[in-house]
């Protein structure tokens, strides 16, 4: 067991744990399967964690860990949709507490949201669920950020951004 004094310090180093097992590849699926396996595995306190991806006017549930999941999302709606919509993290601390959210498993009590957006182009989104209330923090938002900057810099994201295209 690493032992860290911040937060911060153990985001940085699963910041360069997912940097080391992406490097060299490319590969949009192979990456980002990776990418919620390393997240599930080192963050720590989760019940699910994953990618949703934007077609048209939806979000798609892509690669996760956890549980089963809601398939199809409507931007707009619940913390997914709304991360989306506002294309900006969205951090949840009670999410009995947020007006539309969605209950894609009933063991969820936090909630963390994160866009994908490349180019100015919203692509999706990736979501941290815990068991927790008030898992996530503002350290925890400034290291999930980061890890998806480094997924989006490592990763091929020509397939995502034809499924983004589409009407």
């Amino acid at each position: 067991m690493e032992y860290y004094a911040t937060k911060s310090e153990r985001y940085a180093s699963i910041v360069r744990r997912l940097e080391s097992l992406l490097e060299g590849e490319r590969d949009f699926l192979a990456n980002t399967a990776n990418m919620a396996a390393v997240c599930y595995e080192f963050i720590g306190d989760l019940n699910w964690v994953g990618f949703y991806f934007r077609q048209g006017n939806e979000l798609v549930l892509g690669p996760f860990q956890g549980r089963t999941a809601c398939v199809r999302i409507k931007i707009g709606s619940g913390v997914c949709g709304t991360a989306a919509e506002k294309a900006e993290s969205v951090l949840v601390d009670n999410v009995h507490q947020f007006e539309g959210h969605i209950a894609c498993d009933a063991a969820s009590n936090a909630e963390l949201v994160v866009p994908l957006i490349e180019d100015g182009e919203l692509l999706g989104v990736f979501d941290l669920d815990s068991p927790d209330i008030g898992r996530f923090d503002e350290d925890d938002r400034a290291g999930v950020e980061e890890l998806v900057r480094t997924w989006l810099r490592c990763t091929d994201l020509s397939p995502l951004k034809a499924l983004a295209g589409d009407a």
